[in-house]
């Protein structure tokens, strides 16, 4: 049975453009097979905000991203990539984050080159090109034969007047990325910049290029993340405030009978027929019906 980086590198080789749709949750990640995608994505804002309620900018950690990425992994059997924003802040890390990974059943990482605190007020730069290379070529170490793909997430093009820690230099996004390719890295990304900034670098890549967001042609696929953690926040702030203001949620009086879908995607047949079968064999009494 192939791993879950022998199954994305398969997507990735076969050449046809695929979606990796966001799976903040296990649910999510159910639903987003159940619904045909041949991929998942976990992004670090959707985790961080949707599971621990704190911004993405350093101060949420590998560890957690990780325990919330392998409950995803284990309830889908379509790979999941995952972010994993820097890495940690040595190569240790790299190494020892990339088993954590590998062990959880994650088919594949983007790792950046933004220095911590990303994503921030703080005027950062990016790391040095040796820097972002050792910590590639130790994720290559540690992922040993397990298909793990590595995705070098590149941020020149994410320029500090938008809150990245780039300069937005073609040349420089193009230097980078050859150099995270010599390292290891399978794939790259260039995250938050312009659609027309990316046409003028995909052209001169060696390595297969995805993107973060939206579709461009000669990429070999998107991760697409904010629209799934973002609209169930809106929904649940929106119902809370009916139920604070009225004394009931009349909008949702309708959701349960609108998702049949749900017993299928929490297999709850399967385990129904589990406790049926225990009961019988036991001596048990069962009932026609389960709690709703």
């Amino acid at each position: 049975m192939p791993t879950p980086g022998e199954k994305l590198r398969a997507l990735i080789e076969n050449g046809e453009h695929f979606v990796a749709a966001e799976a903040y949750s296990a649910l999510t990640g159910r639903i987003v097979q159940h619904v045909g995608f041949k991929a998942a994505y976990l992004g670090g804002h959707a985790c961080s905000a949707f599971h621990y309620a704190v911004p993405d900018n350093g101060s949420f950690s590998q560890i957690e991203q990780i325990e919330q990425a392998g409950r995803i992994a284990q309830a889908m059997d379509i790979p999941l990539v995952a972010d994993a924003d820097t890495l940690g802040e040595t190569v240790a890390d790299a190494y020892r984050l990339t088993k954590m990974y590998v062990a959880a059943g994650i088919a594949g990482y983007h790792v950046e080159d933004e220095v911590n605190p990303k994503h921030s007020k703080h005027v950062n730069g990016l790391c040095s090109i040796e820097e972002m290379q050792c910590r590639i070529e130790a994720g290559v170490k540690a992922r040993g034969d397990s298909g793990l793909v590595i995705i070098a997430r590149c941020d020149e093009l994410y320029t500090s007047a938008n809150g990245g820690g780039g300069t937005g230099s073609i040349d420089e996004a193009i230097r980078r990325a050859h150099a995270y390719a010599e390292a290891g890295a399978d794939a790259v990304v260039f995250a938050s910049a312009p659609p027309e900034q990316q046409m003028q670098v995909i052209p001169h890549m060696k390595i297969p290029v995805c993107t973060l967001g939206f579709n461009l042609p000669d990429t070999r696929f998107t991760l697409s993340t904010g629209w799934g953690w973002v609209s169930a926040a809106v929904n649940h702030l929106k119902m809370a405030r009916e139920l604070m203001e009225t004394g009931s949620v009349a909008s949702a009086m309708g959701a349960f009978t609108n998702f049949p879908e749900k017993y299928d995607l929490i297999d709850q047949a399967l385990y129904d027929d589990l406790i049926v079968d225990w009961a019988d064999r036991v001596g048990k009494p069962t009932r026609p019906n389960h709690a709703r």
